[in-house]
């Protein structure tokens, strides 16, 4: 797809992702993009491809690997299969994200939810959202789940998902390392977001000046800012009620 001339593009987009839905854009390198938790407990998948060659995709194996940690933060590198930066996490007020489970999907709805038919998921909105780049379901990864929190049992392996710790206005700034298309969505699974379903707000910032511009700040650690509302995005906020689909709190 081709890009916008640089003097139509606006320097700041915003947006929200209705809950149980997907969004997809586009980034240059050195833009930063903001994922907020606008009501709290509402996590968000996120995947991202090279925009140049979508083979190349957003890594949880490597990333892990590579940070020889399972919880990345503020300071942590977000790295493709091919062992190259995709995503730099600059600033993180959550602190605790999960980069192990995969997306929710109509087959789990199915069997660990009692759907039938389960419902799309964060797979099936990640792949509707990815679509104009010919990125079909079968190419979803392992999603960088923000705000997602996820256990391990150190004696059985036993995984267990809690409520996350995200509260409302708590956001996660990553900046591109390279061009990069990126697909987020609300996420549609009970379990994740403590039975109830909100939508998830973003920020881009765009960086199209000249390269010192776009590389500012590149490799520095920011200051921990942990629970400090984000207040960039100013959409107003939706009566969120049991009108959002699947906000029945149905358990499993």
């Amino acid at each position: 797809m081709s890009a916008p001339p640089a003097d139509a593009a606006p320097a700041v987009e915003e947006g929200r992702i209705a809950p149980c839905s997907g969004h997809a854009l586009e980034l240059e390198a050195g833009d930063e993009l903001v994922v907020i938790d606008p009501l709290g407990e509402q996590v968000s998948d996120l995947t991202a491809f090279a925009r140049d060659d979508t083979a190349e995709y957003l890594s949880s194996g490597r990333s892990i690997d590579y940070a020889s940690k399972l919880w990345l933060s503020t300071g942590d590198v977000l790295y493709s299969n091919r062992s190259r930066p995709m995503l730099a996490i600059v600033e993180d007020t959550c602190g605790r994200h999960d980069f192990t489970l995969t997306p929710c999907s109509k087959e789990m709805f199915e069997k660990l939810y009692g759907e039938q038919p389960g419902r799309p998921g964060c797979e099936g909105n990640l792949a509707s959202a990815l679509a104009p780049w010919g990125i079909g379901r079968d190419r979803i990864p392992v999603a960088f789940n923000i705000f997602m929190r996820v256990e391990f049992d150190p004696a059985s392996g036993r995984v267990s998902v809690l409520p996350p710790l995200s509260r409302a206005g708590d956001f996660v700034r990553l900046r591109a390392e390279m061009p990069l298309v990126v697909a987020m969505t609300a996420c549609s699974a009970g379990q994740s977001n403590n039975f109830s379903y909100k939508p998830i707000d973003y920020r881009v910032e765009r960086r199209r000046g000249a390269r010192g511009d776009r590389d500012a700040g590149r490799g520095l650690r920011v200051p921990d800012r942990r629970r400090a509302p984000y207040h960039g995005v100013t959409t107003t906020l939706p009566r969120i009620s049991a009108e959002w689909p699947g906000n029945e709190q149905k358990k499993v």
